[in-house]
């Protein structure tokens, strides 16, 4: 059976040969069916940011392989790549252009990879589908299709950032730590959407996040990451009975240590 996303092998190291070498991947390997949704979790350091960034095509990996639904991508470019992934960064104020409107952002993203004309403007019809999509965020964007982008809150563009990187319907959506930056009650509702949106376009997707509970309550899997290495694998049942203290005791099992990242503590 063909995976929609197959990790083999990966490595990476930075600043090879230097006193600030650094093995950020060592030997990762991972397969993910087509829905499968996977929340990553380790400490700082570990590797999740930059296995994203490895599929992503932000820079080459040193050794390994990754294709997307029987794609081999490993030697493809970030902009080529971009056809293939839809991603959301932790910081709102990336993902979106802030001088540009809510509609004009949505078309931009709503008309990538196909052929490009003459004509910007944006049609009747376009706009009607914008508005449909963005009353489904319940967030009251959809009245305010003129406004700049740079003028909402946080969570409001990464609402907007989500539904952006779904719109094609990527092979894998990445979100990158995507609501980190933003208050308890708007990532709440930001995780709510994004669960939605997954679930409603059936995409795979992988989730970076320091929260140990919202690595558990979202998704079918679970992956833990440590110093460039996957660690712990689980999904399904198993995974919907895990406690916060089950993670913690499989890390000082897995790593032979005891779990000193106050960042991810604290988040809990």
């Amino acid at each position: 059976m063909a995976y929609m996303l197959e990790l083999l092998n990966l490595h990476k190291t930075f600043n090879r040969g230097t006193i600030n070498e650094k093995v950020a991947l060592d030997g990762v390997n991972l397969q993910l069916n087509s829905g499968d949704f996977v929340t990553i979790i380790g400490g700082n350091g570990a590797g999740k940011s930059t296995t994203l960034n490895a599929i992503a095509g932000v820079w080459p990996i040193d050794q390994g392989s990754i294709t997307v639904d029987g794609v081999d991508i490993s030697d493809l470019s970030e902009h080529k790549r971009a056809s293939y992934l839809g991603r959301v960064f932790q910081d709102p104020m990336t993902g979106t252009a802030a001088t540009m409107s809510i509609e004009e952002n949505m078309a931009i993203a709503a008309r990538r990879g196909g052929r490009r004309g003459l004509g910007w403007g944006i049609t009747k019809k376009e706009r009607k589908v914008f508005k449909e999509q963005l009353r489904e965020l319940d967030l009251g964007l959809e009245e305010r299709l003129s406004s700049k982008v740079g003028l909402l809150s946080g969570g409001q563009r990464q609402a907007i950032t989500l539904l952006m990187a779904s719109l094609k319907e990527p092979k894998l959506l990445l979100l990158d730590e995507h609501t980190a930056a933003l208050d308890p009650k708007t990532a709440a509702k930001v995780l709510e959407l994004s669960d939605k949106i997954i679930e409603e376009h059936h995409l795979t997707a992988m989730m970076v996040t320091h929260n140990m509970k919202d690595a558990i309550t979202h998704g079918n899997r679970l992956v833990m990451m440590h110093e460039g290495r996957i660690i712990y694998d689980v999904e399904g049942e198993e995974k919907k009975k895990l406690k916060v203290a089950d993670l913690l005791n499989k890390f000082e099992e897995a790593s032979g240590g005891e779990f000193a990242n106050d960042r991810m503590m604290l988040a809990n």
